[in-house]
């Protein structure tokens, strides 16, 4: 096993042609919002650039902007690893979540249509089956989905643009909790989708508002119990 420790099959397929210091950088990071590779995890450029099939450069170069972006750590004389969150930088992500999202579920209450409501159902079925087959990886990526739905549906590109600049970190943040909030998370969504339907605005924002604080309390309540 090389110190990278990469999952079996976890590793995605770099395509070509495109920047490859791009493709690496993409598949880089979805390694660790998915938690692929862990908070506090060591880097070893030559052991991902065989992971990924590609020379060293590209991967120092994702690297290094990674570590621009917050999703590194370069540390001197010990080398990358990927960041460890504290629980304020936490915090103050879900709270700004909370803040975009609640206002998402508004807009969306007041433009969503029968098409719009119907792939959210979809959406919430799935997810509801991922959480009963304990499938967290597709929990996750439907719960993202879940989400991205509603924020289109609002029609509001700046918020949209907003909440896209904040979504993958909400991604790593849900992911060790996505089990604990299980079931429960999904029938906040149906509560949701319900107030959607009704054109209920003010319902709508006090559901979403509620959801994700839900989501940022038991972030902070990980390790206990």
């Amino acid at each position: 096993m090389l110190s990278t420790g990469l999952p079996q099959g976890a590793v995605p397929k770099l395509e070509r042609p495109g920047p490859l210091r791009e493709r690496v950088y993409e598949a880089l990071l979805e390694l660790i919002t998915t938690r692929a590779l862990r908070p506090g995890q060591h880097l070893v450029e030559s052991e991902l650039a065989g992971h990924l099939g590609v020379s060293r450069q590209p991967v120092r170069e994702a690297l290094q902007r990674l570590n621009t972006e917050g999703w590194v750590d370069l540390r001197p004389a010990q080398g990358a690893f990927v960041h460890e969150p504290t629980e304020e930088e936490a915090d103050q992500l879900l709270s700004v979540r909370t803040l975009l999202e609640a206002e998402a579920a508004r807009l969306a209450a007041a433009n969503s249509g029968t098409e719009g409501i119907a792939a959210l159902e979809e959406l919430c079925a799935k997810g509801e089956q991922a959480v009963a087959d304990d499938d967290v990886d597709l929990a996750v990526a439907t719960n993202a989905a879940f989400h991205a739905k509603v924020m289109e549906l609002a029609g509001n590109v700046v918020l949209s643009e907003l909440a896209g600049q904040v979504g993958r970190r909400v991604r790593w943040y849900y992911t060790p909790v996505a089990r604990r909030r299980g079931a429960q998370s999904w029938i906040e969504h149906r509560s949701l989708i319900a107030a959607i339907s009704a054109r209920d605005g003010q319902r709508a924002t006090e559901i979403m508002r509620s959801h994700t604080e839900h989501t940022r309390k038991t972030y902070h309540q990980r390790e206990q119990g």
